[in-house]
Order: C-alpha cells, then sequence, then structure tokens
C-alpha cells in the first residue's frame, strides 16, 4: 500500500462515496425496485400480491435468509421479456456509476427466470445489451455471473449450463447462491467441475448461514476462486488462515447481513476482524432493493456504525476490490491509480 495520508474521520463519509470501487457481490433481480416492478407488471400484464409500493415495500421485513428469497422470487415474476431484463440491469448500471463504482460483476439467477417459461436468451442477451450499453453510457464495465439454485438439483444446475452454452461469450463465471442451510456446496461439485474444464470462473455463497464447513467446501470441492460472504469463516482459526494465506477473497455485504439477522448490528459486524486478520474482504450491496442500501450506503453505515474502521481500512476495502475482481490487470493498476489520486485530494482538503 502506497504511504496513506491521514485524513480526519468526519471527512470519511464523503471520502467512502467518492472513492472508485468495484461492486462483486450484486444480484441483478435483487436491484428490482418496487417502483420498478410496479412498471413491469403493469406493462406485462402481471397481477401482484400488493395493493402499493408502499404495501410491498412494508412486506421487506425479513428474520432470515428465506423469508427474504419468497419475495425476491415473487418480485422476479414480473421479468418476461428482453427488455425487461435490459431495463433492470441499465438501473442498476447507473446507479452504480453514480456512487463511484467502476466496475461491477454482476450475478443472475437464470433457473427463476426459465422455470417461468422464460427462455435462456431473453434474460442473457438483456443483461448483457446493458452491460455494453451502461460502458459507453456510464464509463463503468461489468460482466455477468450464472448463478445455479442450490436448492434445485445438481442435474436442474447441469441442465441450466446447457441452455448458456450458446451464449458462453455473454458470461464469464459462475456462482452458486440461493437458500445455504441443507445445501452444502458438494452437491453441485460435478457441474462446478464441468465449469472449471470450460474456463469459467467459480464462486461460491458460502458461510452467511451455513457453518465453516460449507467454506472449505466451497474451495476444496468446487474450487471457487472467491467466496460470497464467508463471515462464519471467522469461527475456524484454520481456515482463516488459509483464506489470508491464498488470498481468497471474501464478498462481504453488511446490509444483509443486518436485514437478514446474521448479525443484531451493524456495530456487531465481524468486518473489522475479518479485515485485521489479513482477509481479502470487499464490501458489496447483494441485493439493494430489498435490504435498504446500494454500495455507498453499505459503506457509510458501516464506518459510522464502527468507529475503529479507518481510512486506511476504507482504502484497503476498495483495492481488494479490484484485486478479487476478474478484470484485466491493466485495468486494475488504472483503477488503483485513480484510488490513490482520490484518497491524495481528499488529504489537500479538495
Amino acid at each position: 500500500m502506497f504511504k496513506l495520508p491521514h485524513i480526519p474521520r468526519e471527512r470519511l463519509p464523503g471520502l467512502l462515496a467518492a472513492m472508485p470501487k468495484a461492486e462483486l457481490h450484486i444480484h441483478i433481480e435483487g436491484s428490482l425496485e418496487p417502483e420498478m416492478i410496479f412498471a413491469l407488471a403493469a406493462r406485462n400484464g402481471v397481477a401482484l400480491p400488493y395493493a402499493s409500493v408502499e404495501e410491498l415495500r412494508r412486506a421487506y421485513a425479513f428474520t432470515d435468509l428465506q423469508s427474504f428469497l419468497d419475495i425476491y422470487y415473487a418480485g422476479a415474476s414480473v421479468l418476461l421479456k428482453e427488455q425487461d431484463f435490459y431495463d433492470m440491469a441499465r438501473a442498476y448500471l447507473a446507479r452504480a456509476a453514480s456512487e463511484n463504482v467502476v466496475h461491477a460483476e454482476i450475478f443472475f439467477d437464470p433457473q427463476t427466470h426459465t422455470a417461468r417459461g422464460v427462455a435462456m436468451a431473453t434474460v442473457i442477451n438483456g443483461l448483457h445489451r446493458a452491460c455494453v450499453d451502461a460502458r459507453a453510457e456510464f464509463g463503468i464495465s461489468a460482466s455477468l455471473i450464472l448463478s445455479f439454485l442450490r436448492h434445485l438439483s445438481e442435474e436442474d444446475a447441469f441442465a441450466t449450463l446447457e441452455q448458456a452454452l450458446p451464449l458462453r461469450d455473454k458470461f464469464m463465471g459462475v456462482g452458486l447462491d440461493s437458500s445455504e442451510l441443507g445445501n452444502p456446496p458438494e452437491k453441485f461439485a460435478r457441474v462446478f467441475a464441468r465449469c472449471r474444464e470450460l474456463g469459467l470462473h467459480r464462486v461460491a455463497h458460502a458461510g452467511e448461514e451455513g457453518p465453516p464447513a460449507y467454506v472449505w467446501g466451497a474451495l476444496d470441492m468446487l474450487h471457487a476462486e472467491r467466496i460470497d460472504h464467508g463471515v462464519q469463516a471467522i469461527h475456524d482459526a484454520a481456515l482463516v488462515r488459509r483464506l489470508a494465506r491464498e488470498r481468497i477473497p471474501l464478498t462481504v455485504c453488511p446490509l444483509s447481513n443486518l436485514k437478514l439477522c446474521v448479525f443484531d448490528s451493524l456495530g456487531a459486524h465481524n468486518l473489522k476482524q475479518l479485515l485485521d486478520a489479513d482477509l481479502a474482504v470487499t464490501v458489496n450491496s447483494d441485493d439493494p432493493a430489498y435490504f435498504g442500501g446500494y454500495i455507498n450506503a453499505n459503506f457509510t453505515q458501516l464506518f459510522a456504525a464502527q468507529p475503529a474502521l479507518t481510512a486506511r481500512d476504507a482504502y484497503q476495502l476498495a483495492f481488494n476490490s479490484f484485486e478479487a475482481s476478474f478484470a484485466a490487470q491493466a485495468d486494475k493498476r488504472v483503477w488503483e491509480h485513480r484510488l490513490k489520486e482520490c484518497f491524495q485530494r481528499y488529504f489537500e482538503g479538495d
């Protein structure tokens, strides 16, 4: 790390918002705001079990991961046409760019849509077109990660992969999400082995509600290059040492962890502990429309709740996000230079 200037704590909120960063844990269906859900429902003639935007927002009172997933899948029912997927992704990318996200690696859940009769090409083409247009319009780079739903079978995952392969040039990796408890990573070992043979990047949700053993499984059975969430790893000292030694990134989502009752408060979140253990931690928004904040809100609310977090931590988290991405090395160096310039400007009081 370059010699970091001292930046007063009162300037941290502005710095957190202004600094360039990458977002590596964002479910595009989880960026679907209630207003857009109602607009797409009207456009597509879909009946919703809520009378208004306000009533839908009031339903966002989750007690655990499953209670969130139930309403998440209901919201996705309004996505039927390629333009719907385009509009959803473009709205997220515009918001992300406004929060100084320079690069996003976006999860999408094709099984949520193909099960409703939506063609794979409809999903991927709409999302990919938005990524292409966002680079020209907003200056943000973005790529797609196809996520398998772990509550479904591995056979279903294999079928989904085969459906997606004709569009292989439009996504760069695969992930594993949905209900964690009772669905360990090894359930998907064969399909991830196939993805590895195909040269796809591999990430997996593990250690959010599930135990540290699920993180071990994601590493050893799925050969995951990143762990999404991973906050339960702190309970296994050998696992923490391995994650640090191998520089396996953790894509942590503070507001999501709070909303889904993984932690009782942001003050109790263990991100600082993970960071101090020399883990490659990053901050992300997960499902921002449902969890009360996009990436800058995750940074600013966490830092406000934890006075021990410093400007040095902010720099490290942003730096980690670039290093943990699957972007080209040349792009990483450009973003890291911009990050240094941002911190220098704040030091100088501009």
